[in-house]
């Protein structure tokens, strides 16, 4: 199986770089969502149009895109795991389960928003909308440079 990976790695290597583009996306772009949200009336109409727009964005494109980058990337190592004998390669995939547990911590902030439950400020959220920024960047760097 992983001579036949191997032969379609290229191809695997280009549908985990985009499915990780579009599940970065929406790790970017739903916290500030949530800090706009926080700052709306509940029950108002802004408020309304934000839960649409959190469950649209967590279902339709970051959970098939989370599930897409962690499926094309254990099968590129299934293919090639001799990665997994390099320092680098065990520091990106650290990031990769940060990056994961912050994506659930924002599925279960959607879920509180859309039951009105959220009771924290805009600025924690402005906070929290750095952090897979940040660890975006040691996953690259390490996918990149292979430092060690």
């Amino acid at each position: 199986m992983a001579e036949t990976l191997m032969q379609y790695y290229d191809w695997l290597r280009a549908l985990h770089i985009i499915s990780v583009i579009a599940w970065m996306a929406g790790m970017l772009y739903l916290p500030r969502l949530f800090v706009y949200h926080a700052d709306a009336q509940k029950g108002s109409d802004k408020s309304e149009t934000f839960k649409v727009m959190e469950r649209k964005l967590l279902k339709i494109i970051m959970n098939p895109a989370f599930v897409s980058s962690w499926v094309f990337g254990l099968l590129m190592l299934w293919a090639n795991p001799s990665l997994l004998s390099q320092g680098w390669m065990h520091v990106k995939l650290t990031g990769i389960i940060v990056l994961s547990g912050l994506h659930h911590v924002y599925a279960r902030w959607v879920k509180k928003f859309a039951r009105d439950e959220n009771i924290r400020p805009a600025k924690f959220y402005r906070i929290w909308n750095e952090a897979p920024a940040l660890v975006m960047v040691i996953i690259v760097i390490m996918a990149v440079v292979e430092p060690f």
